[in-house]
């Protein structure tokens, strides 16, 4: 079993102690943050000295007074740098530039022609995109995140398969880094769409958590005892393509029958298609099919609210497998398909997995939709960058030697 080191609980510590300063939503004092981490006072006061010499937090005063010692209050220091988050999808690449209160100030979305899906193609792309929405502020980024579809080995930065583009071992950070100045983190969007949730959203109260990713591809983020599950090579969460109708439909990963497709976009668009050949709803691409799914359906349309069930017939069928081997509290559904359906197809998979799925297991769960404001996947790309900040040994090592120096001074 892996140990963890000295260094590797420090970190995790400080991780621990910004979370809880984001969770405040404001500002909160040391105390509160003691209370909300569990760790020592002692603890909270070390985390706190650095991320204050580091420029990440700033104190903003005292409290009201009132009973006992008025407390210092802190808060984030936007100003400290900016992070990039890049959502890299099969027919558009996203980008947002935040700053460290994780508000965003700048995004850029640009197309993914079809025909020039090469990764040099792909990594123009990226490189082009990084470089607008940077314009200006490129010597406050303290770092890019990248959320990669598909199978992806973050500490090489390689996309070892994309199913979008059948890439296979793509050494994509190496190809961007060539080009550009900043520190470069790269995951794939369901783990990217839940570190979102466990900094910003439902995984901030809950400790077993599934993020349920519904896009042209889908798949799950798991959360177990407060800490992201990987897998031993990083690929869990591919529920996606896991088995949900023997001898099924064709899905792109080669497999019949996968879960992706039936409630992954293209799938739905089939459901349509078999349903209505020659329905109106039927739109350029997957995306604005959705989109005219889910404004039909808000008018009663029968086909639209059809296919809203069929789906959510599949989805409810493949969520109670979920209910039964994870056994979570909450289950969060977001991205474009839970966007746009919501609450409809929310209702529709509840029904359905409340038959499937064991009576316990399901009642201690809450299936809920995403309520993060931002877009999932670079918001959490955007937070693999700050942990990697974070974790820089260079910039918190250095800390803690002036800190040492300045204790053991006569």
């Amino acid at each position: 079993m892996y140990q963890l080191t000295a260094r590797d609980i420090r970190r995790r510590n400080r991780f621990g102690v910004l979370q809880a300063v984001y969770a405040a939503d404001g500002h909160t004092s040391r105390q509160e943050i003691a209370r909300a981490t569990g760790l020592s006072f002692a603890t909270v006061g070390n985390m706190i000295s650095e991320l204050l010499d580091v420029g990440v937090l700033a104190e903003l005063g005292y409290d009201a007074p009132g009973i006992g010692r008025p407390r210092a209050q802190l808060a984030i220091n936007p100003e400290r740098g900016m992070l990039v988050g890049v959502d890299i999808a099969e027919t558009a690449i996203h980008f947002d530039l935040f700053d460290l209160a994780m508000t965003v100030l700048r995004s850029v979305e640009i197309p993914v022609d079809a025909a020039a899906t090469e990764p040099d193609d792909v990594a123009a792309l990226i490189i082009r995109g990084i470089r607008e929405v940077t314009a200006g502020d490129a010597d406050k980024v303290l770092g890019v995140g990248l959320s990669v579809p598909g199978l992806v080995e973050p500490e090489g930065g390689v996309s070892v398969f994309s199913p979008y583009w059948h890439w296979h071992d793509v050494p994509l950070r190496e190809l961007l880094e060539q080009h550009l100045p900043h520190p470069l983190y790269l995951d794939n969007p369901l783990k990217a769409s839940t570190a979102a949730h466990l900094w910003f959203g439902a995984g901030r109260d809950v400790d077993d958590l599934i993020v349920v990713t519904l896009r042209a591809g889908v798949g799950i983020g798991v959360v177990v005892e407060g800490a992201l599950y990987r897998g031993v090579t990083n690929s869990a969460g591919e529920w996606g393509h896991t088995n949900l109708v023997l001898d099924g439909r064709e899905c792109r990963c080669g497999r019949a029958g996968c879960v992706e497709a039936y409630v992954g976009a293209p799938g739905i668009v089939r459901t349509l298609r078999e349903l209505a050949p020659s329905s109106p709803l039927l739109g350029a691409d997957d995306a604005a099919t959705i989109v005219a799914i889910a404004e039909a359906a808000a008018q009663g349309d029968s086909t639209a609210l059809q296919v809203i069930d069929k789906t959510g017939h599949y989805l409810g069928v493949a969520v109670a497998n979920l209910v039964n081997l994870f056994n979570p509290r909450t289950m969060v559904f977001g991205d474009l398909i839970a966007d746009q359906l919501g609450e409809p197809l929310l209702a529709v998979t509840r029904r359905v997995a409340a038959r499937h799925a064991m009576t316990d297991p399901f009642d201690a769960v809450a299936l809920q939709l995403s309520t993060l404001p931002h877009n999932p996947a670079s918001l959490g790309a955007a937070t693999f960058a700050l942990e990697g900040f974070l974790a820089d040994r260079e910039t918190f090592g250095s800390v803690a030697a002036r800190r040492a120096l300045r204790t053991s001074a006569p």
